[in-house]
């Protein structure tokens, strides 16, 4: 059973008798010689996109903490230096490969609408800001999953994760800066003040913020703006910790978060392409663009007619996911014509396009990234967001989201606005395994484009043998044909029927045969979307870390010492 254990941790290989635990070290002098837009090393592995965030990562790497332990102090950083992205009151979705209990789960770092009833008119009334004022801010959900994350998977306590965030914070910047980094200390006062173990001193730091001090002035501040957050919603929030989704795909087993993210929609597009010769059409061919675009738009139909939040709506998530209704699904794409329709299933009845698609007519920020893995095999993929902080309690530093923007007023849609309901968010990290162990994460910045993103680079890897720093510099494609997730009245229609967007390196002969196809292509010359990724070799047992330098993403691997 010991040997068992010790094979099902896959990175254990990496502790050798030629190599050493990392030396750990001070702040002060991190050193990370591997710091760019790609890295491989074996003793651990980052990728996420302020330079300040990844060296967080490998600093908790460095001096002992394992990938959720490094992963909560990357966040803690990036809401500061990716501030605009990411807010420390926000949201982040987040996936974790547990090595010691050899499972994957997720967790939901996403608030809800406010539990006041009374709120529900006022939305289907005056509808839900588009921009970011108080009535599109969400329950701060990010707090909760970072202490969630230090107790049920970390080591380390809430005080060593901030010390990266709190070197920054004091350094001077902002004027929130040190309201922050006050608030911070808040928390770490009441974690060392607490008696017990390092898991009741983290709860106890976290009721701080939820149900104490913290939360009251969270209130006030809610009040004083004609928000509609009470005490309430702040006591009764919790992050969900839930089994992934998840397909199998060419040998490897893809997981993404449940239907309050578009995540499984991916998995539905992954299971109509596994009945196309992928590799023979060749890699950004004119069939390989378009098996691949009409394709997501299946998955995307069925995104926009089925997915919320499980606890509200009944989303039909197994059939949905079923070979069978992807076998159903797959005669749609048509190889010489570009469809021009919203063309839901109907995975109950395994039908290929519902009956009445008409229940309602679709209509037409920002955000971060980080991955980790360590060398004891866990691995994490998280999507952190902000999607523009535009609402900061001052007295506390604390910048909050506007995710109440993706849920919707349209009667009858699986997304519309109820008390307590989250939003169906486009944040969605990945996790992928070969054999049972992590092999691959991803984390995608970009709304509508991120799984579009993730598919792009994902077979790059699986179907090409691209390492990850050609996978995510690739040139790629996106479409959007597609409801809008960032607009929360649903005009009940979609501005940009096939249209199809090139990067501008694509060859001159495919966009020629794609225009024949009916596809309305348009070329960017910069980055869709915003990609990392973190690839596990295992043959040479090493990290292979990559984010896009024409997003600015970084990646970084800790060094192991030789004897």
């Amino acid at each position: 059973m010991k040997e068992l254990k010790l094979i099902l941790g896959f990175l254990i290989c990496l502790i050798t008798n030629s190599v050493s635990s990392p030396k750990k070290s001070d702040l002060n002098s991190v050193s990370i010689k591997s710091l760019s837009f790609h890295a491989e090393g074996k003793g651990g592995a980052v990728a996420a996109e302020d330079p300040e965030a990844v060296r967080a990562g490998i600093f908790i790497l460095q001096n002992g903490g394992n990938a959720a332990d490094a992963a909560v102090s990357i966040m803690l950083t990036a809401s500061v230096v990716d501030y605009g992205m990411f807010a420390i009151g926000a949201e982040v979705p987040f996936i974790i490969y547990d090595q010691r209990s050899g499972k994957a789960k997720t967790l939901s770092g996403l608030g809800s609408a406010p539990l006041d009833k009374k709120s529900i008119p006022f939305y289907y009334s005056d509808g839900i800001p588009g921009g970011g004022g108080i009535h599109s801010v969400p329950v701060p959900g990010a707090v909760h999953l970072f202490f969630t994350a230090l107790i049920e998977y970390g080591t380390m306590t809430f005080a060593e994760v901030s010390r990266p965030v709190l070197r920054i914070l004091d350094a001077g910047g902002q004027d929130w800066y040190d309201e922050l980094a006050t608030t911070l200390r808040k928390l770490i006062d009441r974690e060392s003040s607490t008696v017990g173990s390092r898991e009741e001193k983290l709860k106890a730091a976290r009721d701080r913020f939820y149900k104490g001090d913290i939360a009251k002035q969270l209130v006030d501040y809610y009040k004083e703006k004609g928000g509609f957050l009470r005490l309430r919603d702040l006591n009764e929030h919790r992050t969900l910790i839930e089994d992934p989704v998840s397909i199998n795909y060419r040998g490897y087993t893809v997981l993404k978060c449940g239907p309050w993210t578009q995540g499984p929609y991916l998995c539905q597009t992954l299971q109509i392409l596994e009945g196309f010769k992928i590799q023979e059409m060749g890699h950004l061919s004119a069939d390989y663009i378009h098996v691949l675009t009409e394709s997501m738009k299946l998955g995307l139909a069925d995104r926009d007619y089925y997915y919320g939040d499980p606890r509200f709506v009944d989303v039909p998530l197994v059939s949905l996911l079923s070979k069978r209704y992807a076998e159903i699904r797959r005669p749609l794409v048509d190889m010489k014509i570009a469809s021009m329709e919203v063309r839901p299933g109907d995975p109950i009845e395994m039908k290929a396009l519902v009956d009445e698609p008409a229940k309602y007519r679709p209509g037409p920020g920002g955000t971060t990234t980080c991955v980790v893995a360590d060398r004891w095999g866990n691995f994490v993929a998280a999507t952190p967001s902000g999607n523009g902080p535009y609402n900061i309690c001052e007295p506390l530093g604390i910048a909050h989201g506007n995710r109440l923007r993706s849920l919707n007023t349209a009667p009858g849609h699986p997304n519309r606005i109820e008390p307590g309901k989250r939003p169906r968010i486009t944040l969605t990290p990945t996790l992928v395994l070969k054999e049972g162990l992590p092999v691959m994460g991803i984390s995608v910045a970009g709304g509508d484009l991120q799984d579009q993103t993730t598919l792009n680079c994902l077979l790059n890897v699986i179907e090409f043998g691209m390492k990850p720093k050609e996978a995510v510099t690739a040139n790629r494609f996106s479409t959007r044909h597609h409801e809008n997730s960032f607009n929360p009245e649903r005009f009940r229609r979609i501005d940009a029927l096939g249209r199809l967007t090139l990067n501008k390196g694509i060859g001159k002969d495919v966009i020629t045969d794609l225009v024949k196809r009916g596809h309305k292509v348009s070329i960017s010359g910069g980055p869709i979307a915003s990609p990392v990724m973190i690839y596990f070799d295992r043959k040479k047992k090493e990290f292979l870390a990559a984010g896009d330098p024409r997003a600015s993403r970084h990646a970084a691997v800790l060094e192991l010492n030789s004897d």
